[in-house]
C-alpha cells in the first residue's frame, strides 16, 4: 500500500528577519509525521517560502502550528515588500504527491480553511481546484488590492470569505488556501536598473496580457541589488516548460538592448521539468530519465 503524501507550500510574508522564518521553520520540523524539504527567503520581496510534506493529519497539523508561530510576529500594517500580499500566512497550497487525489487536497484544503478561520480569526478564500466560485480560482484575483484594499474588498458580497469573518484581521489581513498541481517560481534577473522593461517584458510572457499559457509574471525592482526582475510562477510546466520562458524572456529583453543575467528557482522543482530542459537545450535524441546515473541506481534490478 503506498503511503500517503501531500505537498504544502505555505508562503509568509516576512523575509528580512531570519528569526521569524527559523521560528515559523521549527514550528513545522516540530510535527511528528512532517518533513520540511525547502525554505527559502527573499528580502526585496519581503517573504519566505516554505515547503513540507506528509500524510494529510499531520500537513494540517503543521499548518495550524505554522500560524501560532508567525502571526504574533507579523504585522502587515508595517509591512512592505515587492511582491504582492493580503496576509501574513499569505497563501497555502496543498499539492498531491502519493497516495492521494486533487480530490482529497480539495477536501483538505476546506478543512485546514475552516480551521485557521476558527481558530485564529482570520478570512480565508479558497482558490484553484478549492475555489468555491470562477471568479476567485486565480490567487492573483482574490489577492488584488493586497492588505491595503482587504477591508474594502470584504464588504463587497461577492467576495465575502469562504470561511471566516467578513473583516481583515488586523494585523495578519486573510489567507488564500487551496490545491494545486506542482508549480514552479521561476525569476529571471536582468542587467539593467530599468523597471520598465522588466514590466513590459512580464507583459509579453504572461497569459493575462496574451502571452504564454500557464505562466504567470511581474517585473520589480531588487531592493538589495540595482537590477529589475521578472518574477513568475509556472503552473504547468509539461504545456508551458521552463526552456520556452527563459527563451522568450531572452528574447524579448534582446529587444530593449538588455542581457539576462542569471535565472532563480525559488523553493522546489520537479526533476522532469529540468530533464525537458537539458533535452532541449543539448539537442538529445531519445533521451530518458534512465540515461540520468541517480535515477538508475534508484530503479530495482
Amino acid at each position: 500500500m503506498r503511503m500517503a503524501i501531500i505537498e504544502c507550500v505555505p508562503n509568509i510574508s516576512e523575509g528580512r528577519r531570519p528569526d521569524v522564518v527559523e521560528r515559523a521553520v521549527d514550528a513545522l520540523r516540530g510535527v511528528e509525521g512532517v518533513r520540511v524539504l525547502d525554505f527559502s527567503s527573499d528580502a526585496s520581496h519581503n517573504r519566505s517560502v516554505l515547503t513540507f510534506a506528509g500524510a494529510p493529519g499531520p500537513v494540517r497539523d503543521a499548518v495550524l502550528r505554522l500560524y501560532d508561530a508567525v502571526l504574533p510576529a507579523i504585522d502587515l500594517r508595517q509591512h512592505k515588500g515587492e511582491h504582492p500580499r493580503m496576509g501574513a500566512v499569505d497563501v497555502v497550497p496543498f499539492i498531491p504527491i502519493e497516495g492521494v487525489t486533487m480530490a482529497d487536497c480539495v477536501t483538505l484544503a476546506h478543512d485546514v480553511g475552516a480551521a485557521i478561520a476558527e481558530r485564529f480569526e482570520v478570512p480565508v478564500f479558497l482558490y484553484e481546484e478549492a475555489s468555491t466560485a470562477a471568479h476567485r480560482r486565480n490567487l492573483e484575483d482574490i489577492r488584488r488590492g493586497e492588505f491595503e484594499g482587504l477591508g474594502e474588498k470584504l464588504a463587497r458580497p461577492e467576495w465575502a470569505p469562504d470561511f471566516g469573518p467578513a473583516a481583515p484581521h488586523p494585523s495578519a489581513g486573510a489567507s488564500v488556501v487551496g490545491a494545486r498541481m506542482p508549480l514552479i517560481a521561476f525569476n529571471i534577473n536582468l542587467a539593467t536598473d530599468r523597471l520598465d522593461v522588466a514590466k513590459k517584458i512580464a507583459t509579453a510572457v504572461r497569459m493575462s496580457s496574451g502571452g504564454l499559457r500557464f505562466v504567470k509574471a511581474m517585473g520589480l525592482a531588487l531592493d538589495d541589488r540595482p537590477i529589475v526582475q521578472v518574477s513568475m510562477n509556472l503552473t504547468n510546466y509539461e504545456k508551458t516548460p521552463i526552456f520556452r520562458v527563459f527563451d522568450l524572456v531572452a528574447r524579448e529583453a534582446a529587444r530593449y538592448g538588455v542581457m539576462v543575467l542569471e535565472g532563480e528557482i525559488v523553493g522546489l522543482v520537479p526533476a522532469a521539468a529540468l530533464y525537458a530542459t537539458a533535452e532541449y537545450h543539448l539537442q538529445l535524441t531519445g533521451f530518458r530519465r534512465e540515461h540520468v546515473l541517480e535515477e538508475r541506481l534508484r530503479q530495482e534490478d
